[in-house]
C-alpha cells in the first residue's frame, strides 16, 4: 500500500491494520476531508449477541466517530429473514420475527458501549432495514431494482461460486440476499446521505453491488472499505475458543471468561491485537508486541484489561485481573470465576462429577468430560481428578468446590 492518506480516519485504518481494500482510496479520503461522512455496517440478528469476530467492525465504527464522522449501525431486521449465504456450506435456520427482534435488543446493548448515539452531527444512528424492506412491493422491486442485476455476474461472485462448485444447494431465497444488501446501501444514501459501507473482506462483492446499484439508480458516488478476515497466528478463526464463541454480551460470556480469552492470546498476535482492539498509541502497541519471555505476559494482561474495559467497563476488567491473579498465582478460588449454583433438588440423591463438569461449561458432553478426566486434564480444588464416577451430595457442596479443565479454564460449583 503506497497511498498516503490525508484524512485522520484512513490514516488510522492503515496504521492500525484495519484495511484490506477500498473501492476508491482517494475519493473516500477527499470526502472525509470535506466534511462529516456517514458510514455504515450491517449486522444480521442471528443471535442475541455479536461475538469477538465482529469486534473489528465495531472498532472501525468507533474510530470513524472518534475522527469526526457519523457511524450508522444497521440492524438486519429484514435481511435476517433471508440469511446471508456468503461462504456458508448450508442455509441459515430461519428465525421468527419475535426471535429477530429479541436478538436485535441484545445486539444493541453491545453497540451502546462503543459508540455514542444521539441527534448531534457525529452522533451515531441505530437503524433497522425492516423499515424499508418489509413493505416492498415484489413486482415493483423486481422492475425498479432487479433489472440492474446480472445473474451471470451474481453467479461469478466467490461467495456464491464456492457454494455451487461444491454442489451444495443455494436457495432462491438466499440468492436474493445480495440484492437486498445492495438496496440497503441505496436506501441509506437516499435517506441519510451515507457515503461508505464497511465490512469484512468476504463482503466485498455485496458492497460493490450496492455501489453499482446506487450509481445506476440515482447516479451517486459512494464507497466501500473492507477489513481483513482475521485468524489467529495458529490459523484459528477469530472469535472462537475451545469452549465456543466469545460473545460480547455479559449474559452469554462472563467478563472474566472474556478477559481470559484475551489473556490467552498467543505471543505472535499480541502486537496486532493491541492495534486493532485497543486505543493505545501504535508505538506502544509495537513496543508491547515485541516483548519476549515472561514479559510478553504483562503485555497480554494490558491487552485483556484494555479490551475488557471497552466492552464491560473498568471495574469488570479490574475484577477479572484480580480473580486471575488469585486463581493462577496464589492457587485460590477467585470470587469472579464462572459459578454454577445448584439447589438441593437439582442434586437429589447425588450428582456425578462428570455432570458437574458439563453443567459448569468446562466440557460440552459427558463423553468429553470423561476423556478430560482420563487424560489427566481435570482438577478438583487444584488437585488431579482421577475418578470419573465420583458423586457429590448436597452436603459436599456446602462449601464451594473449584473445577478446572487444563491450566486456564475454571469454574466454581456451590449450593444455591
Amino acid at each position: 500500500m503506497t497511498y498516503h492518506p490525508k484524512s485522520d480516519f484512513i490514516a488510522v485504518m492503515m496504521e492500525r491494520g484495519f484495511l484490506a481494500d477500498c473501492t476508491d482510496y482517494q475519493g473516500l479520503d477527499e470526502a472525509l476531508i470535506k466534511g462529516v461522512v456517514p458510514g455504515y455496517i450491517g449486522f444480521d440478528a442471528t443471535a442475541k449477541s455479536l461475538h469477538v469476530g465482529s469486534l473489528i467492525q465495531i472498532m472501525m465504527l468507533r474510530w470513524l466517530q472518534k475522527t469526526g464522522h457519523k457511524p450508522i449501525t444497521l440492524m438486519g431486521g429484514g435481511t435476517t429473514k433471508v440469511g446471508d449465504p456468503s461462504f456458508r456450506a448450508d442455509e441459515r435456520p430461519l428465525l421468527t420475527e419475535d426471535q429477530i427482534n429479541d436478538n436485535i435488543s441484545g445486539i444493541q446493548k453491545v453497540f451502546a458501549k462503543y459508540i455514542d448515539y444521539g441527534d448531534g452531527e457525529t452522533d451515531a444512528l441505530m437503524l433497522n432495514n425492516a423499515e424499508w424492506l418489509d413493505g416492498l412491493n415484489y413486482l415493483e422491486f423486481l422492475r425498479d431494482i432487479g433489472r440492474h442485476f446480472s445473474v451471470n455476474r451474481m453467479l461469478s461472485f466467490e461467495s456464491v461460486k464456492s457454494r455451487l462448485d461444491r454442489e451444495q444447494s443455494l436457495s432462491f431465497l438466499e440468492f436474493n440476499y445480495m440484492i437486498l444488501q445492495a438496496y440497503d446501501f441505496l436506501e441509506l444514501n437516499r435517506r441519510y446521505g451515507c457515503l461508505v459501507q464497511f465490512g469484512g473482506s468476504d463482503q466485498w462483492g455485496n458492497i460493490v453491488n450496492g455501489i453499482d446499484l446506487t450509481r445506476r439508480v440515482i447516479d451517486e458516488q459512494i464507497f466501500g472499505l473492507t477489513s481483513p478476515l482475521l485468524t489467529t497466528s495458529d490459523g484459528k478463526k477469530m472469535g472462537k475458543s475451545a469452549d465456543g464463541a466469545v460473545w460480547l454480551n455479559a449474559e452469554m460470556r462472563s467478563p472474566y471468561e472474556f478477559w481470559q480469552f484475551w489473556r490467552n492470546t498467543t505471543d505472535a498476535d499480541v502486537g496486532r491485537f493491541l492495534k486493532l482492539y485497543t486505543e493505545l498509541p501504535v508505538e506502544e502497541c509495537d513496543r508491547l508486541g515485541a516483548l519476549a519471555g515472561s514479559e510478553i505476559n504483562d503485555a497480554k494482561i494490558i491487552l485483556a484489561n484494555e479490551v475488557t474495559t471497552l466492552c464491560h467497563g473498568a471495574d469488570a476488567a479490574a475484577a477479572a485481573e484480580s480473580t486471575a491473579r488469585e486463581v493462577f498465582e496464589k492457587g485460590g478460588v477467585g470470587a469472579d470465576l464462572p459459578t454454577l449454583s445448584l439447589s438441593a433438588d437439582d442434586i437429589g440423591d447425588g450428582i456425578s462429577v462428570v455432570q458437574l463438569i458439563v453443567k459448569s461449561g468446562l466440557a460440552k458432553s459427558g463423553k468429553e468430560a470423561k476423556r478430560l478426566i482420563a487424560e489427566n486434564g481435570a482438577k478438583l480444588d487444584d488437585q488431579p481428578l482421577t475418578e470419573a464416577g465420583r458423586v457429590f451430595t448436597a452436603a459436599d457442596l456446602t462449601s464451594p468446590i473449584k473445577l478446572s479443565a487444563g491450566k486456564k479454564r475454571h469454574a466454581l460449583v456451590q449450593l444455591a
